[in-house]
């Protein structure tokens, strides 16, 4: 015969209650102080501002991932470099930990630190490249860095497994990138990256992001970098500003479909001292020549440039 067990008694419950109670607050100030630590370790390896450049404006806008502990390694970067020149870099590193945002902070100060010795962006990411594979890490970056000289208005970029960036000018052209871009970083030894060589007059603006902007389970990257191209073409032409460009650019982080690091950096060209203010053109090598339609919606759509959404 079976023995009933005596019930607990009231208090015997309160006291187990209180316990798992207590239990759970102590986890969940764990959690909550190790996801500030790694968002503060993220955002500690970030520019705090922007530097202001001479003929040159530009724009940021940045959002963590910090749902639970996945805190991801994008980031963006803008320097002054010898001659007047801006070197500027965006990218993303594989994963999303505490890890990733070190190794976030390693090739940025990589890039960084090469940019004094070494002029041509291309060459910039194949020595960096090198530097990351010599330390032996287990990740990977994809990574754009550009070049401008704001009074040649001349744009030189380089791309290392990272999505395309955006141009449109105030004449209303606009267009994505196809320029010829090389593997990620850290990944093969001994790489070469091409450079693309742009040129600016004023009015031009280049939008440059990371795939947690445009891409997602409920955005396609083709169609994120439409959205992107319609909101530069519409905010060159109507002289909106890469302060507002930028803020409409993250908006369309709310609908990929998931949560990760977004990173936006926009450039906009005042132009040289001796171009007159109102030639508002851009244009790059790798454009293919011929007409570039207007941002009309009652246009039908070219290569590069769909029509425009009233």
């Amino acid at each position: 015969m079976f023995r009933r067990r005596p019930a607990d008694s009231s208090e015997d419950l309160l006291v187990r209650l209180a316990a798992l109670t207590a239990r759970a607050r102590e986890l969940a100030e764990t959690q909550r102080s190790r996801v500030e630590l790694a968002v503060a370790l993220q955002r500690g390896m970030l520019p705090s501002d922007l530097p202001r450049f001479p003929g040159a404006r530009l724009a940021v806008r940045y959002e963590p991932a910090n749902h639970g502990l996945n805190v991801g390694g994008d980031w963006y970067d803008a320097f002054p470099l010898p001659g007047g020149r801006i070197g500027m870099s965006i990218g993303d590193v594989q994963g999303h930990n505490i890890e990733a945002a070190a190794f976030m902070g390693q090739v940025r100060v990589g890039l960084r630190a090469l940019a004094s010795v070494t002029e041509d962006p291309g060459e910039l990411l194949g020595r960096t490249n090198d530097l990351l594979i010599s330390l032996g890490a287990d990740l990977f970056a994809t990574c754009t860095f550009l070049r401008l000289d704001p009074v040649a208005g001349t744009l030189e970029c380089a791309r290392a497994g990272h999505i395309p960036h955006i141009w449109a000018t105030a004449d209303g052209r606009s267009g994505i990138d196809d320029g010829e871009g090389g593997p990620p970083l850290g990944v093969l030894r001994g790489v070469d990256y091409p450079t693309t060589l742009h040129r600016l007059t004023a009015g031009g603006v280049f939008v440059l992001l990371t795939d947690g902007v445009v891409e997602g389970p409920s955005l396609h990257l083709d169609d994120g970098l439409d959205r992107v191209m319609r909101l530069a073409g519409i905010t060159a032409v109507a002289g909106l500003g890469v302060d507002a460009l930028a803020t409409s650019v993250m908006k369309l982080a709310a609908t990929v479909g998931h949560e990760d690091d977004a990173a936006v950096l926009v450039v906009g060209h005042d132009g040289g001292p001796d171009e007159p203010s109102g030639t508002d053109q851009l244009s790059s090598t790798d454009q293919p020549p011929g007409p570039h339609p207007s941002p009309d919606p009652d246009q039908p759509p070219g290569p590069h440039q769909p029509p425009v959404e009233a």
